[in-house]
């Protein structure tokens, strides 16, 4: 498991091969070309563009849907079965049925926006539309499991709470915020810590829709290092990406537990 990490960082300080064999030592020289490199800086502004577009959304999304979802109402199972089904979807299928619904002339999203007299929009062709297309597409694939994890944390509050809270005349907002929020805390930050480093991780979608553009638009770091090491065949330059990408991924989830957990009510 640990093969692949320790790996990167050996071929981060050398050149190599076609082949990705090590064959001559440079030192931090990888490095100082990616920081002076322009499309990596690009890449680190558009996968922080991504991450700040997605995780709050599908937190967001999915919060809201386990709610509804678990209001006591018949018939309700299918409506859970319905929100959660995204997550029994592979990326590759479901990149795919984004991409018909994106296609410029025959796709559902610009049919719907003609039928309500709206110009079409060029969803994956547009280098600012391209960014939030891939976006609600990782939203939409995100949402069945944090759906399912949100309604199981709803499901384990204690009812006797909310009894009690009507009894002292609570409205439902009041409930919301100051009993569902407060006792479903922990698994909202475990899903956000998840959500949050697998928006660094999305991949199948940016290669199936976008390729990375257009002009670069779309091209995360994650895409950049498929890219660099197995397009253009620098596996060094590649493996440099990696060990950033991983640092920054760690220090950002280090000071999202060191901040964000002090919000956390385990009890």
């Amino acid at each position: 498991m640990f093969y692949p990490m320790i790996n990167s960082l050996f071929l981060s300080f050398f050149f190599t091969d076609a082949q990705g064999e090590a064959t001559a030592f440079v030192g931090f020289e990888n490095y100082t070309y990616l920081f002076q490199s322009e499309t990596f800086r690009q890449s680190v502004k558009v996968t922080l563009l991504f991450v700040l577009y997605t995780v709050p959304t599908s937190v967001i999304v999915s919060l809201f849907l386990a709610i509804i979802a678990n209001e006591k109402l018949r018939g309700i199972s299918f409506f859970r079965t319905i929100f959660a089904s995204t997550l029994g979807m592979s990326v590759a299928a479901s990149a795919v049925i984004w991409l018909f619904m994106f296609h410029p002339t025959a796709g559902i999203l610009n049919a719907f926006l003609g039928a309500i007299n709206l110009p079409s929009v060029s969803w994956l062709q547009d280098s600012t539309m391209a960014l939030v297309s891939v976006a609600l597409t990782t939203v939409w694939m995100n949402t069945g499991f944090a759906f399912l994890i949100l309604l199981g944390g709803l499901q384990n509050i204690d009812d006797h709470l909310y009894e009690s809270a009507k009894i002292d005349g609570a409205g439902y907002f009041y409930q919301l915020f100051r009993i569902t929020v407060p006792m479903l805390s922990p698994t909202l930050f475990f899903i956000i810590t998840i959500t949050f480093i697998n928006s660094f991780q999305s991949f199948g979608q940016v290669d199936i829709l976008t390729g990375g553009g257009p002009a670069e638009a779309t091209n995360l770091i994650i895409y950049s290092i498929y890219r660099e090491a197995f397009v253009y065949y620098q596996f060094g330059p590649a493996s440099a990406q990696v060990v950033v990408l991983f640092l920054a991924v760690l220090v950002l989830t280090l000071l999202q537990f060191k901040f964000g957990e002090r919000k956390v009510h385990y009890q």
